[in-house]
């Protein structure tokens, strides 16, 4: 059995990772800005950018809307709490996305 948060881990938040590395480096940002801002490293921005990391599935609009949100807030520097909040809030609307699909 495979519960969420698992799923989360090896799916979910890698994905959030490449969307709001690619949203942060279209913002101006360096590869190395972002990397530094998101906690990974320069060479992980560079794969999610380049496609060879984060799978690259159809998204909804409201999962758009909330990765420009976070790109907002991570540019303003806003408090954690509410980055781990949209965190979340985009994990929730994949696994949404993934059980409609099947």
């Amino acid at each position: 059995m495979i519960f969420p948060c698992e799923k989360a881990v090896w799916y979910h938040l890698p994905q959030i990772r490449a969307d709001l590395a690619i949203e942060l480096v279209k913002t101006g940002m360096t590869q190395s800005q972002a990397a530094k801002k998101l906690g990974v490293t320069p060479a992980a921005v560079s794969q999610y950018i380049h496609k060879k990391r984060g799978m690259q599935l159809q998204k909804s609009r409201s999962y758009r809307k909330e990765i420009e949100i976070a790109v907002k807030k991570i540019c303003e520097e806003a408090e954690l709490d509410d980055l781990h909040q949209i965190v979340c809030n985009c994990c929730h609307l994949l696994q949404k996305e993934e059980k409609e699909v099947k």
